[in-house]
C-alpha cells in the first residue's frame, strides 16, 4: 500500500519492509532531531491494522498471546507475541483496547497470516476479527509531543510515543497540521538506539523471545498456557537462550553500513574468521553516528571487539548472556 504522503516535498520512498512510506524527506538527521525533541510525526501507514470485537475478545486473546490481556484496562497499551509450538516467534502485536474494540498494528504484510491464525482459533468464542488496513493508517507521534490527537481517534500511548489509528482518508489532512514529517529511517535510528527489536529484522525462523529481551515487555511469565509457553518457561527456569541481542557502535570512518544479515565475527579472527552472529538493523544516528543491533552467540565475550561485515564494532549488552 503506497502512502499519499510520498507526494510531500523531498519524500524518498522506503525499501524492504518499509516500502510504501517515505524513508526520509531530504534531511535524515534533522528528522531524527525533531523526533528526539518531541516534534513532528512518522507515517507508518504501511503497517497492518487488525481489530477484534466482541464481549469475549480479551479473554480469548489472553489464551493465544504471550501477554496477560484478560483484564487489560481501556486505553492501556501493551505488546504481545504469538509463538510456534516450539516457542519460536511468529507474530508481534502492538495492542490497545478502547473498551469495545481491541486495536492491533503489526508488521507490513503480516496481517493476513495473523488473521488466518486467529480465525482458526475462534471455536465457540463470540469474537469478530477484521482486517482494517484499508480503512486505518498508523501514525506515530514521538515521546514528548504535545500535538493533540484528532477527536475520536484511538491512541496507543507508550514511553516511546503515541501510535494513532487514524482514518486513512484523513492522513493528508493530519500531515498538513502536524508536521514536520519524519521518515522511517529516522524512526528506525531511534528504535535501534532504544534497543527495541522488530519482527523480521531482529528475528529469524528460530528466534525465541529471551534472545531479544522480550521477556517482561511482550511475554508475561505468570499467565496461563499458550502455544509455545513450555519453551518459554523451560529456558527461563532451567537454561539460557542460545543467542543474545547486542547493540553495536560501528566505526564511523566506513561509508557503507552493514546490511541486514551481514556476518559478525571476532575482530581478533579477522574478516575470514568464524561467523558468530549477524547484523539485524543498522542506522546512522544524529548523535551516536553509525550504530546497529546484532544477534550473536550467547558465549561471545562481553568485552570482545567485533567486526560486522568488515567494519569494526564495539558491543554493548542488551540481553545478558
Amino acid at each position: 500500500m503506497k502512502s499519499p504522503l510520498l507526494s510531500l516535498p523531498g519524500a524518498v520512498p522506503g525499501e524492504g519492509p518499509d516500502e510504501g512510506v517515505a524513508a526520509h524527506y531530504g534531511d535524515l538527521f534533522r528528522e531524527q532531531r525533531a523526533l528526539a525533541d518531541g516534534t513532528g510525526f512518522v507515517d507508518l501507514s504501511h503497517r497492518g491494522v487488525v481489530t477484534v470485537t466482541g464481549a469475549e475478545r480479551l479473554a480469548w486473546l489472553h489464551l493465544l498471546l504471550t501477554q496477560h490481556v484478560s483484564e487489560l484496562p481501556a486505553g492501556e497499551a501493551t505488546e504481545a507475541l504469538i509463538l510456534s509450538a516450539n516457542g519460536h516467534i511468529e507474530h508481534a502485536l502492538y495492542l490497545v483496547d478502547d473498551g469495545e474494540t481491541t486495536w492491533i498494528h503489526v508488521e507490513p504484510g503480516t496481517q493476513e497470516a495473523l488473521i488466518a491464525y486467529l480465525e482458526s482459533m475462534k471455536f465457540f468464542y463470540r469474537v469478530e476479527v477484521a482486517d482494517r488496513t484499508d480503512d486505518f493508517a498508523v501514525v506515530h507521534l514521538p515521546a514528548g509531543s504535545i500535538a493533540p490527537a484528532p477527536d475520536g481517534v484511538t491512541v496507543r500511548e507508550t514511553p516511546h510515543g503515541r501510535d494513532l489509528f487514524l482514518p486513512r482518508a484523513g492522513l493528508e489532512e493530519f500531515a498538513a497540521g502536524h508536521g514536520p514529517a519524519a521518515g522511517s529511517l529516522a524512526y528506525e535510528a531511534l528504535r535501534v538506539e532504544a534497543h527495541r527489536p522488530r519482527l523480521g529484522l531482529e528475528t529469524d525462523h528460530r528466534t525465541i523471545p529471551h534472545e531479544l529481551g522480550w521477556i517482561g515487555g511482550a511475554v508475561h511469565l505468570q499467565k496461563g498456557c499458550y502455544r509455545g509457553q513450555e519453551t518459554v518457561a523451560r529456558v527461563h527456569n532451567l537454561g539460557k537462550p542460545p543467542r543474545r541481542l547486542v547493540f553495536l557502535h560501528l566505526d564511523g570512518s566506513e561509508v557503507k553500513l552493514p546490511a541486514h544479515g551481514a556476518p559478525v565475527r571476532l575482530a581478533a579472527d579477522g574478516p575470514e574468521g568464524r561467523q558468530l552472529g549477524f547484523v539485524t538493523t543498522s542506522a546512522r544516528h544524529h548523535e551516536l553516528g553509525p550504530i546497529a543491533l546484532a544477534l550473536v552467540k550467547r558465549n561471545v565475550p562481553l568485552d570482545a571487539a567485533l567486526i560486522a561485515d568488515g567494519t569494526a564494532a564495539a558491543q554493548e549488552v542488551v540481553v545478558e548472556p
